[in-house]
Formats: C-alpha cells, sequence, structure tokens
C-alpha cells in the first residue's frame, strides 16, 4: 500500500535577503556643445530678422532633406549667444547601464537547519514553507554493494 504525502504550510524566520541583479545597457542620443570664444570684429549685430527672411527661412525648412536626422546624424551647427561665445553642437550618442533586480538569494531557518533558496520577491521577516513528510520506505535508495573477501580492495 502507498501512503499519501503529509503536507502542512509552516514559517521559517528569513536571515538575510541578497539581491541577484540584472544590467542593462540602453544608449541614447544627448545634444553636447563647445563654448568658441568670438572676436568682437567677428560678432555681427544682431537684427530682428524681417517678414521676408522669416518666410524664407520656413520655406526653406520644408524643402530641405532631413536624410541626415533620420539616420540618427545630425549635423553640427554654431549658435551665436549674446555673451560673444559661439556653441558648437553635436549629437553623441551616451551608454547608460541600469540594473534591476530580478530574483532574490534567501538565507532561512527552520527548526535550527538553514536552507538557502531564489525566490522571485522579497519574503519579509518570514518565509511561508511547505513542510513534508512522509514515511521512509527502504525501497526508494538502493543499498551500496556488500564487500568479500575475495575483493582486492581490502
Amino acid at each position: 500500500m502507498i501512503q499519501s504525502e503529509n503536507i502542512r504550510v509552516e514559517y521559517a524566520e528569513v536571515l538575510e535577503v541578497q539581491p541577484v541583479y540584472q544590467t542593462l545597457t540602453a544608449t541614447r542620443t544627448e545634444q553636447h556643445c563647445d563654448e568658441v570664444v568670438v572676436k568682437p570684429s567677428e560678432k555681427k549685430r544682431k537684427d530682428r530678422p524681417s517678414r521676408w527672411d522669416r518666410f524664407l527661412a520656413s520655406v526653406k525648412g520644408v524643402f530641405t532633406s532631413d536624410d541626415d536626422e533620420e539616420q540618427g546624424e545630425v549635423k553640427s551647427e554654431p549658435i551665436e549667444t549674446d555673451e560673444g561665445f559661439k556653441l558648437n553642437c553635436r549629437s553623441v550618442p551616451v551608454e547608460r547601464e541600469f540594473r534591476r533586480p530580478i530574483a532574490y538569494d534567501v538565507d532561512y531557518v527552520y527548526k535550527g537547519t538553514r536552507y538557502r533558496s531564489r525566490l522571485a520577491e522579497d519574503p519579509g521577516d518570514r518565509l511561508r514553507i511547505r513542510v513534508s513528510i512522509m514515511p521512509f520506505s527502504g525501497d526508494l535508495a538502493p543499498e551500496p554493494p556488500a564487500a568479500t573477501a575475495a575483493d582486492p580492495a581490502q
């Protein structure tokens, strides 16, 4: 006759929780600008653009090709500031690393015996465990062979 397993739920005391991290690398494009000092002779007088200049700039923007920007390459264009500097800006790929926990190695003790398990979540101070009790039958584990007098290993 095969006896069924006796199962109950108990709680173990958590001793230590260590997160297991996954490292992800992401790349994004950021704009970096270098300041270049403009000599007073190079500095142009800033006038307010006329209506005609604004109209031409908007029409030019419609008909210019954005092929470079679609491929992830942005042209470097100097921008003049009021303080006498030119900003030479360009887009640069920047790599960043992110770490996120994917599992937790949990050390816990139940009835004086220490155990370790990898869990999907942090259990807190107590860990709910499944305790299974079943009578041992000698048929489950084979016994080691008996040594004989003719055995040369003795």
